[in-house]
């Protein structure tokens, strides 16, 4: 038994030669047929000759049903009887045995762009998160065979109360792509709990996280995505977060303490530059000896500095009309 794509090797004619031929066929029937009826045959001879022209006719009917067109990017899955026969891929107009099933799939890349879902991160933060997939149909017989095909089915629900139970055709759609869409949840969800969302104040920024980790995220999401839908012959061209933001729960508490973060952080860049200045500024005025200060005007000078530096507003001058002793 076939477990594997395969190219069909079955008898597969051009299809316009075999199309004329098919309406030449039907014609010699249809003109049998009057022959027959305006002919000086009778009795059983008669009858033997109209059951062959039926005979034909229900052939050429049969022969009809083995057309087929593929279009660029497009695949037929041929089954026998049960049997898988191999994939059609080469586009065209062809003609087939007509007692083929001729299952037709696609092999364009298709989209999906998930709605964000609401998941915890490595740190139990709940994130809103969403991916967008680039995917197609990469093995037919993986795809036409190993995900269920069944219709999908929709519960209504009546002003009344009352539930019912609709399968239709706007409801059904194939299999792998409602496949692609739970898998697809399934690996943003194990990612998004593999990783913080954004560094604290205890973390490495070298450590990897949502927000900063860009393309080497969306790989490894990649990665996950392509081992869960390989078993449905799907392969993934492109995995890529889309949306990312904490839940509306936190957001507010997680922003100040964003901007407590970036506060600290301009602060603690505003000092380390305050200290060299007023360290250069000490050792200028040694070198050059401009004034002789000792360690009690060292640290006058040195406070007043850091105060007009580090303030947030400017500072207001004091003049003194005095000596630096009074």
């Amino acid at each position: 038994m076939k477990t594997n794509e395969e190219v069909f090797k079955g008898v597969k004619l051009a299809g316009i030669p075999m199309l004329l031929f098919n309406l030449a066929f039907l014609i010699g029937i249809v003109v049998f047929l009057v022959w027959l009826i305006n002919s000086d045959i009778e009795g059983p001879g008669l009858v033997a000759l109209i059951i062959t022209d039926v005979v034909l006719f229900i052939i050429n009917m049969l022969f009809w049903g083995g057309f087929m067109q593929i279009e660029p990017n497009e695949a037929r899955v041929m089954i026998f009887f049960g049997k898988y026969e191999g994939t059609v891929k080469q586009n065209g107009f062809f003609w087939v045995n007509p007692f083929y099933n001729k299952s037709k799939l696609t092999l364009r890349a298709r989209n999906l762009d998930a709605e964000p879902i609401k998941v915890n991160d490595k740190n139990g933060n709940p994130v809103m998160i969403g991916l967008v997939v680039v995917w197609r149909v990469a093995d037919t017989y993986k795809a036409a065979f190993n995900v269920d095909t069944g219709s999908l089915t929709s519960v209504t629900t009546a002003p009344n109360g009352s539930v019912s139970i609709v399968n239709t055709v706007a409801h059904k759609m194939a299999a792998y792509e409602n496949f692609v869409k739970v898998q697809s949840d399934a690996a943003l969800r194990n990612v998004a709990g593999l990783y913080a969302y954004d560094h604290t104040g205890t973390d490495s920024h070298a450590e990897l996280t949502l927000r900063s980790g860009g393309e080497e995220i969306n790989d490894i999401l990649e990665k996950q995505l392509n081992e869960r839908l390989a078993i449905a012959g799907i392969e993934v061209v492109e995995a890529r977060i889309n949306y990312l933001a904490y839940a509306p729960e936190i957001a507010a508490v997680m922003l100040r303490r964003q901007q407590a973060d970036a506060i600290i952080a301009a602060r603690e860049k505003i000092v380390d530059g305050a200290v060299g200045m007023v360290k250069m500024a000490l050792t200028k005025l040694s070198e050059e000896n401009i004034i002789e200060l000792d360690d009690d005007k060292k640290a006058a000078m040195v406070s007043n500095l850091l105060v007009v530096l580090c303030g947030e507003e400017n500072a207001q001058p004091v003049l003194n009309t005095g000596t630096l002793h009074q």
